[in-house]
């Protein structure tokens, strides 16, 4: 990517959990996440440098599209991140055609609103929940290719990196990145935007330690009481984790560490 000598001056970020920054956890119970982490490090280069994050866990793509897309449009920003569309590969039933024709819905509207529209091949955990929906993903995927080079987004490969499928950059509930997973994927969004690189983001982690079973088996058996069970329950009721949630960041002001 071609070094960017022209300060981007705002960024507003769209999307679901992943891009709200869960579960990037502050002490304060908020979370920060990469697009924060993201703002930071643009609004060191920028005076007066404005951020939104309209992000809200839980929604799918036809939520982000309905409730985002048009607001974040009309903001002017000069980059837009939109990430969507993962919840849906997720979900029992899952309409491919709808979710790829809502993406490029949003795609459409976006990328003549800003300077850099970025788009994302999201991270994944390597393991079997994954796995088992990999053809819904990589089709996903694709699609997004098709919208970067059909509208002149960027596209970043998070789930091609390797490194982002380790294990210890997810946090317990095994469905959103810690914070060193968040600060890799500023780092790949930061070089993507064509600023010099500060470390090599897909880096491996040193040779994982394999914990003793019993541990391994109590670390299952908590996972499936605190975060796989309620997870369950929300799709067999149609509930989400975000509903009635605001925006984490509504509106495009002054960025403010």
């Amino acid at each position: 990517m071609q070094q960017n000598n022209t300060p981007y001056t705002s960024l507003v970020a769209l999307g679901d959990s992943f891009t709200e920054g869960m579960s990037d956890a502050l002490p304060d119970g908020t979370y920060r996440g990469w697009a924060d982490v993201l703002a930071g490090r643009l609004a060191a280069r920028a005076p007066g440098f404005r951020y939104a994050n309209l992000a809200v866990r839980g929604k799918l793509i036809g939520q982000i599209v309905d409730e985002q897309v048009d607001l974040a449009a009309t903001m002017g920003a000069d980059v837009v991140t939109l990430v969507g569309g993962l919840n849906d590969t997720l979900r029992p039933k899952c309409d491919l055609n709808e979710v790829c024709d809502r993406l490029e819905e949003a795609v459409t509207r976006l990328a003549p609103s800003c300077r850099r529209l970025v788009l994302m091949r999201s991270p994944a955990r390597r393991g079997p929940v994954a796995m088992r929906f990999l053809p819904r993903m990589e089709r996903l995927f694709a699609h997004l290719e098709t919208l970067g080079q059909r509208h002149g987004a960027v596209v970043v490969d998070l789930f091609g990196a390797e490194v982002l499928g380790d294990s210890r950059l997810w946090a317990d509930d095994r469905l959103h990145l810690n914070a060193e997973g968040h600060r890799r994927v500023a780092e790949a969004v930061w070089q993507t935007l064509g600023h010099e690189p500060a470390e090599d983001w897909r880096a491996a982690l040193p040779p994982a330690v394999p914990a003793p079973w019993p541990v391994r088996q109590a670390g299952h058996l908590r996972f499936a009481r605190e975060h796989l069970v309620p997870w369950i329950g929300r799709r067999l009721t149609g509930r989400s984790s975000g509903d009635g949630l605001p925006p984490k960041r509504a509106e495009l002001l002054p960025y403010e560490a």
